[in-house]
């Protein structure tokens, strides 16, 4: 019996579909498909993932001549093991993080940078540097920032659609294969330099944004348009800064998740499941509040405050929420 046969034969022995096979070992039902049709043969990662489903050994599967052995039986156990992840899964989640690292960063930016045309074009127009209506200021001004704001959101869109696959890693236990660990030491360690220089960066970046301000108040007189220019440079280096502080920090952050390390640890994926939805309602909680005010009270050159504020308070918050949860099992 060849390895097609031997697949088909144990997942309709243990009365699973081709979707629910494929579902197990984090494939797609067409690549069981081909499998089971001896169309491709599965790489070392998905046979040994195999072998441990079905309860059999890897040389049954592999060997055509050798006959079935009874081995430790399939039982739900299976499904509570932690989830194994070969060379090739690990090496198509770091690819995958790189690109989604990009893409999420520059959507941060544009997101940050959204305001900042309308901010100069009314400064300019208010002290008649260029001939515009006050209307026509705002409304090219406007046109950017929902432009910037919605290329922002689809790049967080295509990002976390190409992430689905893989979502698994960062939420449940894994074991990673033989070499998978020391390949991810070795990445990890190769690109520490590029994480340290660009967080390092970032931040000093987020602490100087307020420079120009500050000149404006030493040097220019307090009705100058210098401040406008001021408060646009201001966020064009914030915007900088946490582009490359988000960029850094999930690369960073993918090799941490193979290995399971900091916040990815099996104790703090139990804890995400509990507040897996906190982070997105405190953010878009946030988003609202800059977006409202910003917009009730056209006073662009401070709404920018917000940011910084619920970035600080993140951590605390979170730390109550975390508190209060842990109160709430213990009771």
């Amino acid at each position: 019996m060849i390895l097609a046969d031997k697949i088909i034969d144990l997942r309709k022995k243990n009365g699973w579909s081709q979707e629910e096979l494929a579902e197990m070992l984090g494939v797609s039902r067409q690549a069981v498909s081909k499998w089971e049709g001896a169309q491709s043969v599965p790489d070392m990662a998905r046979v040994v993932q195999m072998s441990e489903l079905f309860g059999v050994t890897t040389d049954y599967l592999l060997k055509d001549a050798l006959e079935r052995e009874e081995t430790i039986p399939v039982t739900e156990r299976v499904f509570g093991t932690a989830r194994t992840v070969g060379m090739e899964e690990a090496n198509s989640y770091l690819s995958t993080q790189e690109t989604n690292a990009k893409r999420i960063s520059i959507g941060v930016m544009m997101c940050i940078l959204c305001s900042v045309l309308l901010i100069l074009l009314a400064g300019a127009q208010e002290f008649g540097l260029i001939p515009m209506t006050e209307e026509q200021a705002s409304g090219i001004g406007l046109v950017v920032l929902f432009l910037l704001i919605a290329g922002g959101v689809a790049l967080f869109i295509i990002s976390g659609l190409d992430g689905n696959r893989f979502e698994y890693l960062e939420k449940e236990p894994i074991d990673t294969l033989y070499g998978v660990d020391g390949m991810v030491r070795e990445k990890k360690e190769r690109v520490r330099p590029t994480f340290n220089l660009y967080l390092t960066l970032g931040i000093v970046l987020c602490v100087l944004a307020v420079v120009p301000l500050f000149g404006c108040m030493v040097f220019a007189s307090e009705e100058s348009f210098l401040y406008i220019v001021a408060t646009g440079l201001l966020l064009v280096l914030i915007a900088v800064g946490v582009k490359m502080i988000v960029w850094s920090s999930i690369i960073w952050g993918s090799y941490k998740v193979l290995l399971e390390e900091g916040d990815y640890t099996r104790e703090e994926k139990e804890k995400a499941k509990e507040h897996g939805y906190f982070g997105a309602i405190y953010w878009g909680l946030a988003t609202t509040v800059y977006m409202a005010w910003s917009f009730i009270t056209q006073d662009w050159s401070r709404s920018w405050i917000v940011w910084p504020i619920a970035g600080v308070a993140y951590g605390a918050v979170f730390g109550i929420v975390g508190a209060l949860g842990k109160k709430q099992k213990t009771n």
